[in-house]
């Protein structure tokens, strides 16, 4: 392999990139080795299997639209919340076939394949032992970002996210994967499972409405298809592009309405289509660069007693009214990625047909050499239709 896209000069730990395969003792891995510096292609020793830990060779990784951002800004705008110590391997979304397991592994085999969920916990924890691991103070994103300080440390135990060729992970972060269900496709499921697991937030959807605010990027995409395929009656899709919103409308007509929030308030769009009630749930997506005045606006689009799920960047305060909450019996909640558990089920219901994917997702792939190119091309396919990725 060869890099265009960097900078520097190899060095002695820089990869002979003309070999085809790695040695048996080394790997290619995708590092950044200085805040803002493209990744280089770096020769690196490959991690071994012990214990109840598994290796999985990758075969592709899903490209996160706001990688870029992370790897130059994340530092200033979240300083609580540290990304893995440099040279880092990032990639937040393998798949790949299990290559070696370790002594204490049941129930996984070589050759399996697998989507690698990134979350890392302590495991000790009463909140890991309840099956609550975004409530561990060591619960990280590997290859991406850490939640809080004392995540640093499960970045030395995992310390490679997917954008390398063998990666290090825990049994239980394992999904084995379905013959039918592509690698490329395959690298959506960490924005898909958050959609899940949000939608599964809400609990039982038959006859009930939705607002999807954001409803065309990467996670409104896919909260539109989880929530049609358990059952919601109306789903009402705000964003800002029209073209995009009717091409969203096509996979339901009589069930998706639509409104571009550029031509006037959400809320007061969704009082006018449900008699004045607003919709039972709420789920908002907005990305980093989201507009909070959107954000709160869309907030009181919600009937007495509904819920709103936050799963979106947006971030900053907002100055939301804590008694328009409580006289309005409103829940708020926020939801951090999803459990293996969780992606099974999803898994599960792609399997079977009913969260149709492969027909509405359109994957755009770079091979790995071309990983800086993938990076900030994020942005060139048709919002949360296109699935970006590498392939290795």
């Amino acid at each position: 392999m060869t890099t265009t896209s960097s900078p520097r000069t190899p060095t002695s730990d820089t990869a002979d990139l003309g070999a085809s395969s790695a040695p048996p003792a080394t790997m290619l891995a995708a590092r950044q080795h200085e805040r803002g510096e493209p990744l280089l292609i770096d020769r690196v020793d490959r991690p071994r299997a012990t214990g109840t830990d598994v290796i999985v060779e990758v075969k592709a990784c899903g490209m996160v639209p706001n990688l870029a951002n992370v790897l130059a800004n994340w530092e200033t705008w979240f300083p609580h919340e540290p990304l893995p110590p440099r040279p880092a391997t990032f990639g937040l979304d393998p798949v790949g076939v299990v290559h070696e397991v370790g002594e204490k592994v049941i129930g996984v085999r070589p050759g399996d394949r697998v989507y690698v969920n990134p979350t890392r916990s302590c495991g000790a924890c009463h909140p890991c032992a309840d099956g609550r691991l975004q409530e561990c103070h060591y619960w990280v994103f590997a290859g991406y970002f850490a939640f809080h300080p004392d995540g640093v440390a499960m970045f030395e135990k995992y310390p490679h996210g997917g954008f390398c060729e063998y990666m290090l992970a825990p049994q239980a972060a394992l999904v084995k994967l379905p013959d039918s269900l592509d690698f490329r496709h395959a690298t959506r499921l960490g924005y898909l499972g958050t959609a899940y697991a949000a939608v599964k937030k809400l609990g039982p959807l038959g006859g009930k409405s939705l607002l999807v605010h954001g409803a065309t990027g990467t996670l409104g995409v896919g909260v539109t298809l989880v929530a049609l395929a358990l059952g919601a009656s109306r789903v009402y899709a705000v964003a800002r592009g029209v073209p995009l919103l009717e091409r969203l409308q096509a996979l339901a007509p009589g069930r998706i309405e639509i409104f571009s929030n550029t031509e006037g308030g959400t809320a007061e769009w969704v009082r006018s289509r449900t008699g004045g009630l607003g919709a039972d749930f709420h789920v908002d997506t907005l990305a980093a660069v989201g507009s909070l005045d959107s954000f709160k606006d869309a907030v009181h689009a919600v009937k007495r007693g509904g819920t709103i799920v936050n799963i979106g960047g947006a971030a900053g305060e907002v100055g939301l009214d804590p008694k328009y909450f409580m006289d309005n019996a409103l829940s708020f909640i926020g939801s951090a990625w999803f459990t293996t558990a969780e992606c099974m089920e999803l898994v599960g219901l792609i399997e079977s047909g009913v969260v149709d994917i492969q027909s509405v997702l359109e994957p755009k792939a770079w091979p790995f050499e071309q990983i800086n190119d993938a990076i900030n091309g994020v942005t060139s396919g048709d919002g949360g239709f296109t699935s970006y990725l590498v392939e290795l």
